[in-house]
Order: structure tokens, then C-alpha cells, then sequence
């Protein structure tokens, strides 16, 4: 077989391994998805959270009493920001009510007396038919809510474990590491190369999106509060959560903020809202993340595109979100895994561990060795004209 040929077959045969390999993968997380996804978030979450735990260490308090402390921090900050954003919906909610249905009725009356000059009851057999439709789909929706109250056993079993694989990576990481790498032999430092530029890619992606992402969502709060605009607050995280899922996201988010500005306060507004959206999301592509997240990420838009795709299709929502993490860890981690190791290191010489084991052979009260002989040589090893006995035999003869 000519060589080409077989350099083709071997590649087509690596390829068909990879491609049964990612499928079978696939199934078993799909199968194991209430460990996988909380697991997937929980690496996240350390990688989040760990720079803080750091600091706590090294001001001097110890791994669990920091680890406790940064996760309470997290919990704090988590439960403060719910209690806001409940409260304000609480309150606007009503009115954004009120403003809707009045929207409704001038939407009407625009039918009736504007240009189409539509007739009143082809507008109320509209109204008619959207209501029989949500009410055949009303045994849908109460089988929907059924299923959906008994997925929340496994989703607050998913929690828990969310929580305590968080707070295990925060207080032990190092040592869940080394105890992985034990597992693999030989090939083990260049592992551990493979899972430190891994961590480190994790790390500044989900520290430099949440960045990105709170200035994003903290902007359009702003536009939204300045508008007027019902719910702004609960618009604004959900603009910061959209953030994390990119390109797609932002139009959801965007969308939904555009559909309460139009009901609420008009065409004009959420005109004006639509174009500072647009503005603030060019800036953000063009300047914040190729300054935060590209040192992590250097993806074409198309190759995110095509990984938001295949994670959505997987896992959904979900997938989609941790869909370019996960691919940014894969192809930073693949080419330390399969290099070789630094040439600026090379492995420790015999003449280090000498110096330390010599003067215990010589005896009490000799003077120490000679700077020449400490000294890491050529051959690692002292001149063979002074014995280790020298000494006692020099006295004898003296």
C-alpha cells in the first residue's frame, strides 16, 4: 500500500474511533444528566469562585473555614439579588398589567379606525379563536405541570449535589487532582499539563463572560429604569443570565425587554431601547469581549455558532450555555496532551541528591568538603583522590 494511502487509513480509522467514542459519551451523559449538568455547573462555579477562596488562604485562614466563607458569600449575593428582583416585580407587576391592556385596546381601536379598517367582530373572532386554543391546550399544560412537579425531586437532588461538588473542588481541588493523577502512570505530567491549561482557560472564560456579562445586564437595567419601563429589573437579570449563552441569548433577552418597552411605554421607546441595544452589543463583541474572554477563547464566530448548534441539540438551554466552555477546554487542553515536555526542564541531576547524602558518611568533627566537590560537576561526582576515608587514614600516619 503506497503510503499516502495508508497514512489516509490510519487517520479515517482514528477518525471512526473518535466519532464512536463521542457518541457512546454523549449517551452516557444524556443518560446520567442529573450528575453530569451539576457537575459541568459545579467546575464552573469553582472556577468562579476559587480566585476568592485564594485570597481567604492566603490571608490565613484555613481551606474549609475559607471555602465556608466563599460560599456564603456567593449565597448572599444570590439571595439578594432575588429578594430585589422579587420585590420589584411584586410591585410593577400590576401596573405592567395595566399598561399592557391599555396598549391592547389602542392596538384595537388603531385596527378599527386606522388603515386596514377592520371590522370589531373579525377582530373578536381573533380574541375567540387564541382562547379556544388555550383552552384545549389546557389538559397540555396540566400534564405539563404535573411532569414538571415530579422532575423537581431530581432537580433539588441536582441542587444538592451542585452544592456539595462546589464546595469539594473549592476546599480540596489539589488534591482531588493529584489523586486523578496518579491514576495515569507514566503519562501523568503530561496530563497535568493538559488539566493546568484546561483550568486556567475555564477560569478566565467564566470570570471574564460574567464580567461582560454584568456590565451588559447593569446598562440595560439603566436604559430600562431611565424608560420608565415595568419589570426592569427582572428584564436586567435576565439579560446578565442571556449573556452567558453568546450571540443566541442576547436576542431572546433582547426581545422579550423590546416586546414590555413596546407594550408598556410605545413604539417610540422601544425604537430608542432597540437601538441602544444594538450599540451597547457592538461594543460589547468588538471591545470587551476580544479584551476579557478572547484571551481564553479565540473562536470564529462561525465555529461558536456551530458549537452552540451541537450543544443545544444534546442539552438544550443548558447545553447551549456550557457548550463553548467546554470545546475552549478541549482545544486548549489537547495540545499540552499530546507535546512533549518543556526542554527548559530538565530532570533533576544525581549530583543534587549527592551533597546531601556525603558528610553523613564522614565522621564527626571532619571539616566539611571542598566548594569543588558540592558543586554539581560535569560526571556529578567528587574527585576520586579524596576518599570518603582519607582523613582517618592521613591521622593514622601522622
Amino acid at each position: 500500500m503506497p503510503p499516502v494511502l495508508a497514512k489516509m487509513a490510519a487517520w479515517s480509522a482514528c477518525l471512526i474511533l473518535l466519532g464512536v467514542v463521542v457518541h457512546y459519551f454523549a449517551q452516557a451523559v444524556a443518560t446520567l444528566r442529573f450528575v453530569a449538568l451539576p457537575v459541568a455547573i459545579a467546575l464552573l462555579l469553582a472556577a468562579l469562585l476559587f480566585p476568592i477562596t485564594k485570597r481567604l488562604r492566603k490571608a490565613g485562614l484555613r481551606p474549609i473555614w475559607a471555602t465556608w466563607a466563599t460560599m456564603l458569600l456567593a449565597f448572599a449575593i444570590l439571595v439578594g439579588t432575588g429578594w430585589i428582583v422579587g420585590a420589584r416585580a411584586n410591585e410593577e407587576f400590576p401596573r405592567l398589567v395595566a399598561q399592557l391592556k391599555k396598549s391592547v385596546e389602542e392596538v384595537q381601536e388603531w385596527l378599527i379606525t386606522g388603515p386596514l379598517h377592520l371590522q370589531q367582530a373579525q377582530i373578536q373572532k381573533w380574541v375567540d379563536q387564541i382562547t379556544d386554543l388555550i383552552t384545549t391546550q389546557q389538559a397540555v399544560i396540566g400534564n405539563t405541570v404535573l411532569t414538571g412537579a415530579t422532575v423537581a425531586v431530581e432537580v433539588l437532588a441536582s441542587l444538592v449535589l451542585l452544592l456539595f461538588v462546589t464546595f469539594f473542588l473549592l476546599k480540596d481541588g489539589d488534591r482531588i487532582w493529584a489523586w486523578v493523577l496518579r491514576g495515569f502512570g507514566g503519562v501523568a505530567p503530561r496530563v497535568d499539563r493538559a488539566g493546568r491549561a484546561a483550568w486556567e482557560t475555564l477560569s478566565q472564560y467564566v470570570q471574564g463572560t460574567v464580567a461582560v456579562a454584568a456590565v451588559h445586564g447593569v446598562i440595560m437595567g439603566i436604559v430600562l429604569a431611565g424608560m420608565g419601563v415595568p419589570l426592569w429589573a427582572p428584564l436586567a437579570v435576565l439579560i446578565f443570565f442571556a449573556s452567558f449563552i453568546p450571540i443566541v441569548g442576547i436576542f431572546i433577552a433582547g426581545g422579550l425587554a423590546t416586546l414590555v418597552t413596546l407594550g408598556s411605554q410605545g413604539p417610540l421607546l422601544a425604537l430608542v431601547f432597540v437601538g441602544i441595544l444594538v450599540v451597547e452589543q457592538q461594543l460589547e463583541n468588538h471591545v470587551l469581549q476580544p479584551l476579557i474572554v478572547g484571551r481564553a477563547v479565540n473562536f470564529h464566530p462561525l465555529a461558536v455558532i456551530l458549537v452552540l448548534a451541537v450543544g443545544g441539540v444534546l442539552a438544550g438551554i443548558t447545553g447551549a450555555a456550557v457548550a463553548v466552555p467546554i470545546a475552549a477546554v478541549i482545544y486548549r487542553a489537547l495540545p499540552e496532551l499530546r507535546g512533549d515536555p518543556p526542554a527548559e526542564l530538565p530532570p533533576p541531576s544525581a549530583s543534587r541528591t549527592e551533597p546531601a547524602t556525603e558528610p553523613a558518611t564522614e565522621p564527626a568533627g571532619e571539616p566539611p568538603a571542598e566548594p569543588a566537590d558540592a558543586a554539581p560537576g560535569d560526571g556529578g561526582e567528587p574527585p576520586p583522590k579524596e576518599p570518603a576515608g582519607g582523613g582517618r587514614h592521613d591521622n593514622g600516619q601522622e
